[in-house]
């Protein structure tokens, strides 16, 4: 029993021996486990953090909660893309009128522009909205109103801003009371908004303008037709009645038989989680093999340096061998130096990848999400590239004849 522990211990001392003589050598082997295991460790993290984002913000939307979008026109039996939006305002006047599980309907329209304040400008996105948009975002206001009905029908040039823009052209805080210019139309700053952060994709929903849908519409943009409506059902147990309602007065609306294709689209909540789940899959799938192919080239590189350590130490195996070790004991030996290799540089590469997450949310601002799970699995994959691209030079080591081993020059 002595003995055999005695052997085990001098296995680990020669093989500990062996990779620190040639320090260089060792650092260059682990150099791609520790790249392969910090790159899935921080991908993993990226894409774990995109998800939980999406889907925080999802949910912040409420269960209750439907986007309806301009979809396709059909032309002689061909589907394709309308240019134009095909939804109106009369659209979503008679969604509010006709639709009794609606609790809650903004038509809405969209543009980007450079606005002005005094000697300051910044180029931000406009939305045009309803006086319901802020109870189907559960956006409130900071400071200021929101403008209401009259607002509205009489497209009045008055807006509300995101804390961003607010903030880059009123440096002071003054804001609600001033007035800002949108292609030369001046506007009168009602109120600013609450700060809402970072959306899904990275973009600053603060950074944005909100102005009666009508206003946008007639004096910015200069047409009539709704982008988004948005809508949100009485409860969330009433959204597929009031997906079914709106379909149905849509579909009248705009003159479609049951069986044919609708211009238009509905998505839930439900529908949007599971379509952005399904996303983030992709994307963790996609980022995760990335990362495992780093893994692989670092045990590659692991079996290249192994193979010429065994060429190299052709003459101190015969010499082990002929003086009595056996085959295991050197297979052993080198599976060890392969092993090790590999453990060590999986954990640097656990620190670096950690160390790579942080940085990535503290500097580039993306969400990231580190878990235990992703970790270990790293290690114990960059465990398993040590001994699986190991064993074969191991083998070859153990395999080799001592004479011939001790003629080698």
């Amino acid at each position: 029993m002595n003995v055999g522990w005695m052997r085990v211990a001098n296995i680990v001392k020669v093989g500990l021996q062996s990779i620190a003589r040639n320090k260089m050598r060792s650092a260059l082997t682990m150099l791609g486990i520790v790249i392969g295991v910090a790159c899935v460790i921080a991908m993993v993290a990226v894409a774990a953090g995109a998800s939980r984002s999406i889907q925080a913000q999802i949910d912040a939307l409420g269960t209750n909660f439907l986007m309806i979008f301009p979809g396709t026109t059909t032309s002689s039996g061909a589907r394709m893309f309308s240019g134009a939006s095909n939804l109106s305002p009369e659209d979503a006047a008679a969604i509010r009128a006709e639709c009794p599980s609606v609790a809650y309907v903004s038509a809405s329209a969209r543009t980007s522009a450079q606005v002005v304040a005094g000697e300051l400008n910044w180029a931000t996105q406009i939305q045009g909205v309803d006086i319901d948009w802020p109870f189907i975002r559960s956006w409130n206001v900071a400071e200021g109103d929101f403008f209401t009905d009259a607002d509205v029908r009489a497209a009045t040039k008055v807006a509300l801003l995101g804390r961003t823009v607010a903030d880059a052209l009123f440096p002071n805080g003054q804001a609600v009371g001033e007035t800002l210019r949108i292609k030369n139309v001046p506007f009168h700053i009602l109120g600013v908004l609450e700060k809402k952060g970072g959306s899904t994709m990275g973009q600053d929903q603060d950074d944005t303008i909100i102005a009666p849908y009508t206003t946008v519409m007639k004096r910015i943009e200069g047409h009539a037709h709704a982008g988004i409506i948005y809508v949100a059902a009485i409860s969330p147990d009433r959204v597929g009645e009031a997906k079914s309602e709106i379909d149905l007065l849509l579909r009248q609306r705009h003159r479609i038989g049951p069986r044919q294709d609708a211009d238009f689209m509905i998505r839930s909540q439900e529908e949007m989680a599971s379509t952005a789940a399904a996303s983030s899959k992709t994307l963790s799938v996609l980022l995760g093999s990335v990362a495992a192919i780093s893994l692989l080239v670092g045990g590659i590189g692991i079996m290249n340096i192994m193979l010429v350590s065994v060429t190299e130490r052709t003459r101190e195996i015969g010499i082990r061998m002929a003086i009595g070790a056996k085959g295991r004991h050197v297979l052993a030996q080198f599976l060890l130096e392969a092993v090790v290799l590999s453990v060590v540089g999986g954990i640097a590469g656990i620190v670096l990848g950690v160390g790579a997450s942080e940085l990535i949310a503290r500097y580039a601002g993306w969400p990231v999400a580190l878990s235990a799970g992703p970790i270990f699995m790293a290690f114990g994959f960059a465990a398993l590239i040590g001994i699986f691209f190991g064993f074969y030079p191991a083998r070859r080591a153990a395999a080799l004849d001592p004479i011939d081993a001790l003629r080698f020059e």
